[in-house]
């Protein structure tokens, strides 16, 4: 047992100290994503892609803007999030919460939300679940992915059928002209902001008394 032992190799003690250093760094970190939820650029634990021209907003946009959905919505009110998974996440983490809240959304990652998750693609924008009934949401939150007036059309048809009459559109600020026609909104003094700086400039729109103004 002796020789065995000799012959098995030893690491200094440099290289113990950086390997325990290593492992500690390791813990810490996956200890702040479990405390944080998310960082700057996540929503929960998934990352952006922008291969599916995914942009997160900034902790405070998405603050501010579920928070506005929540008053809008009214006590026990519905909110769809079409595309946002920034606001559908704070709204998520509001305690005590007296609303219901989906989120519509191609990246089927985000399935790990269960039953409020919905497939979506703005492709096909009214092939969704017999469940979600027309008319049925006291406000829509919806930012499309492409700034596009064929994005926005069909996404638009999506809205209009989920939303009893509240809509917080937020897309590009080249977007004012066509948000109007296929959604009845009009540009918000509130900017939005993301967690990467992006090019386009951005901006919300309603169509209705909001707090973003």
């Amino acid at each position: 047992m002796d020789d065995d032992d000799d012959d098995v190799p030893q690491l200094s003690s440099h290289t113990l100290a950086a390997l325990q250093e290593f492992y500690l760094e390791q813990q810490q970190r996956e200890g702040m994503k479990t405390s944080q939820g998310f960082n700057q650029y996540s929503v929960g634990s998934i990352e952006e892609d922008w291969q599916l021209s995914q942009f997160w907003y900034s902790d405070e946009t998405a603050s501010c803007l579920a928070n506005e959905a929540i008053v809008a919505a009214g006590k026990g009110g519905r909110i769809a999030c079409v595309s946002a998974p920034s606001v559908y996440q704070k709204l998520k983490e509001q305690d005590g919460a007296d609303f219901s809240v989906y989120i519509l959304e191609y990246d089927r990652r985000f399935s790990v939300y269960g039953e409020e998750f919905i497939f979506y693609d703005y492709n096909n924008p009214l092939n969704l679940p017999e469940h979600l009934l027309p008319h049925s949401f006291d406000i829509v939150v919806a930012d499309p992915p492409y700034l596009s007036e064929e994005c926005l059309q069909k996404t638009a048809e999506t809205i209009n059928y989920l939303t009893k009459g509240k809509i917080l559109l937020c897309t590009g600020a080249i977007m004012e002209e066509q948000a109007a026609k296929h959604l009845g909104v009009k540009i918000c003094k509130f900017i939005p902001k993301h967690s990467r700086n992006l090019a386009n400039e951005f901006r919300c729109y309603v169509n209705y008394a909001s707090g973003l103004d």
